[in-house]
Order: C-alpha cells, then structure tokens, then sequence
C-alpha cells in the first residue's frame, strides 16, 4: 500500500500543479534570502562609519564597503543551511493545491472540505518548521552520543513528524479534526513507515526540496486507501 502510494505520486511529479507548488516555494525561499543579503549590506553599510582614523595607519575609507560585502557574504553562506528548511515552509503553504491536484486525477468523486484561509495555511507552515528544527535540536545530542544510528534516529524522529503532519493535512480535506485524528491513531504504524521514507531524501541535497510535494502526494493516496479500509 505504502509503496504502491508513492509510485502513484513519483507517476504525477511531472503535474503542473506540483511544478507551479516546487517554483512558487523556491522563487519566494530566493526573494526572501536576496533581500536578506540586501538589508543586511545595508544595515551593516549604516552602521559602520564610511571613514575611520587609526593611529600610525591613518585613514581608512574602505571598511563600510568591506563590511557590507562580509556580510552580505555571510548571508549566503547561512541561505545554504536556510535554503530546505525555509523553502519547504514556503511549499508547505500550497500543498492542499497538491493534495487538489492528486484527488482530480485519482479520486474525481471525492468531495473536499473548504479549503483553509491563506493566513491560517501560513501558520501552520511555519509551525510545522519550528517543530522540526526544535525536535531535531534536541535529538542532536543523540546525533552526537550514537553516531552509527543518527541516520536512524534522524529518519523515525522526522517520519514520524512528516507522516503525521501530511496524513492530517490529507485527511482534514474531508474529516473533522477528531475524525482525521482517530484514523490516524488506527494506523499510526503505517503512517510512521510512510513518514521514514519520505525522510530519507531529506539527507540529499536538491531531492530534499520536493520532499513537501511528494510527501503531501503520496499521504493523499494513502489517506483514501486507509479511509476506504476503516
């Protein structure tokens, strides 16, 4: 069930639909870390004097212009730790246009809910990314204490927090809260194991970024499969 849900999903990854999600969160994940480098040359360009006077050197006309491009270039250097996190936050506000995309294709009959307001799919984007960094800060001394099972760890700890946010996010497509919840505890195992595959990619650079879209895909197909079950 599992693996026949993710070949349903790699089968659509050509969609336009999951294209226009993947740009959207990477053109706006770009922006956001050009404009940082920008403010930053600048806020540090204000702040450091355009002339300094040091004895036996004399004076120095040149260190704001360094300093903005230092720190400009540490910027960058940050946007490549930044760039997943922050542009799967970005991908995650339009996964229900995933989740729309896949029920067109495979299951026309099902009749979704409202769709959440855009101000709310926001925020729970950026919750779901601060759960992730902080859980995984605090698995990192786990990381460190037992390095041959990190990869382990670093799979369950964020199968675990994938499966569970994909699966809801699939699921309150058609169920109230409470229902979603109890079918997801019904088959909380499987969704674990579907939530430790899609973390694998995590650790490959470039796959990681359409990890939200696969992973909002495939839990689409799972979530019909399991509600027919139930």
């Amino acid at each position: 069930m599992i693996f026949a849900a993710i070949s349903r999903a790699l089968a659509q990854a050509g969609d336009p639909t999951f294209r226009g999600v993947l740009l959207r969160g990477l053109g706006l994940t770009l922006a956001l870390l050009v404009a940082m480098a920008a403010g930053m040359g600048w806020l540090v360009g204000w702040l450091v004097p355009d002339t300094v006077s040091l004895p036996l050197v004399g004076e120095l006309t040149f260190l704001d212009s360094l300093a903005s491009g230092l720190s400009v270039l540490g910027v960058l250097a940050l946007s490549t730790v930044l760039m997943v996190p922050v542009a799967s936050a970005f991908t995650g506000i339009f996964l229900d246009d995933v989740a729309a995309a896949v029920e067109a294709r495979h299951y026309p009959d099902a009749t979704a809910r409202p769709a959440a307001p855009i101000l709310s799919a926001i925020a729970d984007s950026l919750r779901f990314l601060g759960v992730i960094v902080l859980a995984n800060l605090c698995a990192l001394v786990l990381y460190l204490m037992l390095p041959p099972a990190a990869p382990l760890i670093f799979w369950g700890l964020n199968g675990f927090l994938l499966g569970r946010e994909y699966f809801m996010l699939a699921a309150l497509r058609h169920l109230d809260e409470p229902g979603a919840r109890r079918l997801r505890r019904r088959h909380g195992g499987r969704i674990w194991l579907a939530g430790a595959i899609m973390a694998v990619p995590l650790t490959v650079p470039v796959l990681n970024l359409v990890v939200p879209v696969l992973g909002a895909a495939t839990f689409t197909h799972l979530f019909h499969r399991l509600d027919a079950r139930g």
